[in-house]
């Protein structure tokens, strides 16, 4: 146990501190390399892990080339743009449009799609308003957390959801009807919080007279067009998959490749740019990262936690759901949602009751705004605003997390009552 916790604190510390440009993938990959020469874990384990997320891999590729093709297109700009003239120069009502457009775009994008592609356009945006340093950390932090907490209604809508989908065997339609009224709940308390919680920072009126028009950030007109009955037939496409038992990537992963070869015929990207532009060390960080972490489940991390479980549910099915959610919510804050999703999961197994798999992943998608280690997009999202300049420190940070987290994971998870 000594040995296998070791190693994955070590991991870990390298994926968050990233020395000498060492990239996610990389360390994941040596800590897997290193779990298996020092006998935490077995070739069949890496085996058994590949097989668990290879899936959720291969659709998280496909959902983000969709997402960088898109941008080349200008749709994300496009939407911005129409946000912020939506709000006539309302400075509330912008910070609530601004979320409102980061819940749609996790949900279709993913929460890492919504880091990477949003997260650039907003901080230019805010910057071209002239928005003062506070002003701008309230946006920010808002659009941060809403990538997250609105990352919970579709299968497609976060790493976490796939695996725990696929570990579970949960259908695309079956996994919708459930987490429809948690998210929304979610995305309405994330709203009112936020709001509550820097409406002193929130200017009255923001000037965007001189703001251009969301139509000159289009830079393909057809593909524009095409764009919304492509993605449209791509959400078709995963309920017709689900009724025939698909893996999700088929139509993720699918999807995107044709949309990248349209895209290519009318020459509005250039596919070899954005296929090695893709995040392809998230591949070797899922795999990697669960090898290490299965050491963990090999030396009963997992058995533990499942006699957590079991002591929750004794106590009735409120206290399982909110107990399950905070349980996985803490534990990805400290040691990052991605290894956690997989311990909980296994440990939801082991405890017999499978509908908890819902109040994980609220709890894996919800926790981690608490600190900035807590998922994979928190990483991406620092990384990407401070390439832009923008630096927020971890006191700054964790004092919204602390204190905008609890509340709202607590509001989305009194849905699955």
């Amino acid at each position: 146990m000594i040995l296998s916790v070791s190693l994955f604190l070590v991991t870990l510390v390298f994926i968050i501190w990233q020395p000498r440009g060492l990239q996610i993938g990389t360390t994941a990959v040596i800590g897997a390399a290193l779990a298996v020469a020092l006998g935490v874990v077995s070739l069949s384990d890496v085996w058994t892990v590949t097989s668990i997320v290879w899936d959720a891999t291969l659709a998280f590729i496909g959902i983000i080339i969709l997402s960088m093709v898109l941008d080349e297109i200008g749709f994300f700009e496009w939407a911005a743009l129409k946000m912020v003239r939506l709000s006539k120069g309302n400075g509330n009502l912008m910070f609530i449009y601004m979320m409102i457009l980061g819940a749609l775009v996790a949900a279709f994008f993913a929460n890492d799609g919504a880091a990477l592609i949003l997260t650039p356009i907003i901080l230019a945006k805010m910057k071209y308003l002239k928005l003062n340093p506070i002003a701008m950390f309230a946006f920010l932090m808002a659009g941060g957390f809403i990538g997250d907490s609105a990352s919970n209604p579709l299968v497609i809508s976060n790493l976490t959801n796939i695996v725990t989908a696929g570990y579970f065997h949960i259908g695309f339609w079956e996994y919708v009807k459930t987490m429809f009224l948690p998210n929304l709940l979610s995305i309405t308390a994330s709203i009112v919080v936020l709001w509550f919680y820097f409406r002193k920072d929130i200017p009255t009126h923001i000037d965007v007279e001189n703001l251009a028009a969301p139509e000159s950030a289009i830079k393909n007109m057809t593909m524009f067009k095409l764009s919304w009955w492509f993605l449209a037939l791509l959400m078709a496409g995963y309920f017709i998959g689900d009724r025939f038992h698909l893996p999700v990537s088929v139509f993720a992963l699918g999807g995107a490749l044709v949309f990248l070869a349209i895209a290519t015929y009318f020459k509005a990207t250039k596919p070899i740019a954005t296929i090695k532009a893709a995040p392809w060390q998230v591949v070797w960080f899922s795999i990697g990262l669960y090898v290490v972490v299965y050491g963990l489940k090999n030396n009963g991390l997992t058995t533990y936690l499942a006699d957590i479980i079991i002591q929750i549910q004794g106590m009735g099915h409120t206290y399982a759901v909110i107990g399950t959610g905070f349980l996985a919510a803490v534990l990805s804050s400290v040691m990052n949602n991605m290894p956690t999703i997989m311990v909980m999961d296994i440990a939801i197994h082991e405890s017999g009751n499978t509908a908890l798999a819902y109040a994980n992943i609220i709890g894996c998608n919800l926790g981690p705004k608490m600190t900035p280690i807590g998922s994979l997009a928190t990483l991406l999202w620092l990384h990407v605003l401070a390439q832009k300049g923008v630096k927020i420190g971890w006191g700054e940070y964790m004092k919204v997390g602390l204190i905008v987290t609890p509340p709202v994971l607590l509001v989305a998870l009194l849905g699955l009552i």
